[in-house]
């Protein structure tokens, strides 16, 4: 079981009536390169956000309480929290 910090920028795109549609998810190998390209993503999609999460790949459990590290625009729970 070994544990790591993945880092992850997820976008969305306007999905149907006021809802929003997840982009697949992508991985970047650290935290800035994760910020850098949420930071450019921003602009171009209704909401973007890259955060960090401890995972043990292997088994696929990630944890729970990711930590943000940019976030912008219209976002679903639990991103859309303070």
């Amino acid at each position: 079981m070994a544990s790591e910090t993945v880092y992850i920028l997820q976008t969305y795109v306007a999905g149907r009536g006021n809802g929003l549609k997840a982009e697949p998810q992508v991985g970047c190998k650290t935290a800035e390169e994760a910020r850098r390209k949420a930071e450019r993503l921003a602009p171009l999609r209704e909401g973007v956000v890259a955060f960090s999460a401890t995972a043990d790949t292997e088994l696929g459990d990630y944890d729970e309480n990711p930590m943000i590290l940019f976030k912008s625009g219209r976002l679903p729970h639990p991103f859309d929290e303070a």
